[in-house]
């Protein structure tokens, strides 16, 4: 499995006022989404995310977002290494992506670009 990079996942309470911020950190402008109600905004290496404080409760056990070639082989991989997939694979606007917890109980999303 080619894992390609990984992306911090920061959820704010207003992403308005968080995006100006990462933006200029990163050098980059934000490509903005909304995904089960949480406005999401990747900005170089950084996800933010703001929603429901009941969607933020549940995407804050995920510790990262770590980008892969292909999910199915990742899926593949990590039940052959012993993770339990928790959800997923599933079309994101991004590409495909899978939540596992792995055997030490970290919890990570994986996300491919569909196939690019």
């Amino acid at each position: 499995m080619d894992i390609l990079g990984a992306t911090l996942r920061v959820c704010v309470d207003d992403l308005e006022t968080a995006v100006p911020f990462y933006e200029r950190l990163a050098g980059g402008t934000a490509l903005r989404f909304e995904r089960g109600g949480v406005q999401v905004a990747a900005v170089g290496c950084f996800l933010l995310m703001s929603g429901p404080a009941a969607e933020l409760e549940v995407l804050r056990k995920v510790a990262a977002t770590i980008a892969v070639k292909d999910v199915e082989e990742a899926h593949r991989v990590l039940t052959e290494l012993g993770a339990r997939v928790i959800a997923g694979p599933v079309g994101t606007p991004a590409g495909r992506n899978l939540i596992a917890m792995h055997p030490d109980g970290a919890v990570y999303e994986y996300v491919d670009r569909g196939g690019e």
